[in-house]
Order: structure tokens, then sequence, then C-alpha cells
């Protein structure tokens, strides 16, 4: 404040003498006034440099600051250029934590709450938490962020507590479907978010299996509308998104059920009801048509088809023999 105050006065005292009214009222009386304008611009200019001098500004201590300060931009400056700068914070950081662990803030306890899939070692390195580390200089909320940036963390809750204990709070996402697309099954939490490829790990087992471009994006719809109709979810294979505007059904018996774009969960119900009446899913069909709200169409398998046209072929000779 000292330096600041003295810089202020010397400028102030330069302004007062150099104002541009005594300028003009100089400029009209020839050689002489011109003469004694250049002698207050020397004067004041003296005066100044000299006030500037005796400020603290420039004083031994000061000036050593000054330096030092130009040194350090000059070394921050080459750090950032070289791409040393990452190194250098962490060697900064090590430090500081040195000196906090002196005094007695070493990270020694560390509370681990809801992690199942992700490991404790990971959680640990994720958040930046080394032997090392002290607890005033272990940034919580950037260690939260950087946890919630891994697929199975949903949220993540960091907290210090002096002078040696840090509180982590993890809530995971569950697995709510196996996405494939592309050959490669993943498995998927309930937004769609990718958080695991799929594996031979139990709990994955019985997650129902969508398929296709969008597939991820709209798994909550045809999940739950299977869930209202277990009699026929329990038949289904896998459900495969077509041109990301419909589901086609894809049935353990290979028949193939083609729903419409709306009203999914009335076209279910009706096949539910068709299937418990007519065990329509059961039938020699390939493919069962659900497109139309006023109908419903089915194919027939080669040789249920082949069979039907042997039949109406024996009617009509029947038919035609009686009638002779």
């Amino acid at each position: 404040m000292a330096s600041t105050d003295s810089g202020r006065n010397g400028a102030r005292g330069r302004g007062s003498q150099a104002a541009p009214s005594a300028a003009t009222t100089t400029a009209g009386t020839g050689a002489p006034g011109r003469t004694r304008i250049v002698d207050r611009a020397i004067i004041n200019s003296r005066r100044f440099f000299v006030g500037l001098s005796a400020s603290r500004v420039v004083t031994c201590g000061s000036g050593t600051w000054l330096v030092a300060l130009l040194f350090a931009a000059t070394g921050a400056y080459g750090l950032q250029q070289g791409g040393h700068m990452p190194a250098a914070i962490e060697t900064a950081r090590d430090v500081a934590d040195a000196g906090a662990n002196f005094m007695g803030f070493r990270i020694t306890n560390v509370n681990l709450v809801g992690q199942n899939h992700v490991s404790p070692g990971e959680i640990l390195a994720t958040a930046g938490v080394k032997p090392t580390s002290s607890l005033p200089f272990l940034d919580a909320e950037a260690a939260r962020t950087r946890l919630e940036e891994l697929a199975w963390i949903k949220r993540a809750t960091v907290q210090k507590l002096y002078p040696d204990r840090l509180d982590i709070q993890i809530v995971e996402r569950e697995g709510f479907a196996l996405w494939q697309k592309d050959g490669k099954i993943n498995v998927i939490a309930r937004d769609g978010t990718i958080i695991a490829p799929y594996s031979d790990d139990p709990r994955y087992i019985r997650l129902p299996i969508v398929v296709g471009d969008g597939a991820q994006t709209h798994v909550v719809d045809i999940v739950d509308a299977l869930s209202l109709v277990p009699g026929v979810r329990d038949q289904v294979r896998a459900a495969i998104r077509v041109a990301d505007r419909r589901w086609t059904l894809k049935m353990r018996n290979g028949v193939d059920v083609r729903l419409p774009e709306q009203g999914l969960g009335d076209a279910l119900e009706e096949l539910a009801v068709l299937d418990r009446d007519k065990q329509l899913l059961s039938r020699d069909v390939t493919i069962i048509d659900l497109r139309l709200p006023d109908r419903v169409t089915v194919r027939l398998s080669d040789a249920a088809y082949e069979a039907r046209q042997a039949d109406i072929k024996a009617q009509a000779k029947a038919k035609k023999g009686g009638s002779t």
C-alpha cells in the first residue's frame, strides 16, 4: 500500500503542473511561452522520477521481490510452453502435502460407502488420494467431479473431517438391460448409459436384451411395457429397434412380433390375450404383425404353408368329387 501511495503522489503532482489550460494560455505568446512550457515539463519530469526513486517500490527489499516475481512468471511461462506445468503442479502439491502432514493432517482414515462394482483402489486413485495426501490440500469438489465421471458411479459425496479422516459415499448405477450393437454387448443403465462390457457375471444373465441403434435410449419404454405382460415377456429373447421408430420382438421359438410405433402397451396386451386364448405364440408361424390397429396378420412357416396348401387342395378335391 505504501508503494502504491507513493506512485500516486508523483503522478498527481505531474498532472497538476502540466494541465491543458496552462499550455493553452501560453501558446499564443511566442517563444518565451514555449520556453516556459518546456521548462515546466523538465521540472515536472524530474520531480516525478525523484519521487519514484524515493518510493518503496524500488527499495532493496521490494526490488528483490519484484525480481523474484519476474523470474517466477518467466519460469511458469517456460513450464507452460514446454508442457511441464502438470508435473510442476504435482511437485508443488507434494511439497504442500509434506508440510501439512508434518502438522498432523495426513489422511490416515478413509471411509468408503456404497461401492459394489468399482474397487476401492479405483475410487481412491480417481479421487486423487495417495499415501502422502493431506486433508487441507485435497480438493473435495474436484474429487467428487472425477468420481462421477466413472461409468458405474451415478453420484458421489466427498467430505473432509479434520484432522485426518476422509468420507467418500458412492451411489452406483444398476444394470438395467443388455444392449447389442455391431456385434458388441454392453450393460446399460436405465438412462441408457453404458456402464460395462457384458460378462458372465450372474447379475447380468437375466437382464433383458435390446438390439440396434436407438435401443439404448428407448430401453425403458419396451422393458416397462413388457413388465405388464409377464406371459409375453418371459417368451421374449430380444427386442430389436427398427429404424429407431418401433420395436420387433424376437421370441425364443423364433417368431417375430412386429409392434406399432404408437400404442405399444395396447398391442402387447392384445398379444397376451391372443396367446392366452388361442396359443398364438405357439402356432407354426414366423411373423405376427400388430402394426395395424384393427387387425392381426400372421405369416405361416414354410412347412405350415405347404401343409395348409395341401389341405386346401384336398378339401377342394373332396368338394369336387362330392358334387359329381
